[in-house]
């Protein structure tokens, strides 16, 4: 199951919280790609598009870390 505690240092993390850290970053990696096409203008409302990015990216990567054991 992908909701398993991660433990650092003895002190015990929500996976939430990793699953957070990396959809941040996907969501950054993609937002520079799609800035970058050709063609294309940035949205109206900008602020909207890149939370609605992040929380893309991290329901996507916690819905693909539930077919996984866990791990990152």
């Amino acid at each position: 199951m992908g909701l398993q505690e991660i433990a650092l240092g003895g002190i015990y993390l929500s996976p939430l919280l990793a699953y957070a850290l990396l959809g941040l970053l996907v969501a950054l990696i993609l937002r520079a790609l799609l800035y970058r096409l050709p063609g294309t203008s940035r949205p109206w409302f900008e602020a909207w598009f890149d939370t609605a990015l992040f929380v893309i990216c991290t329901a996507a990567i916690a819905y693909l870390a539930a077919f996984t054991d866990g791990t990152l």
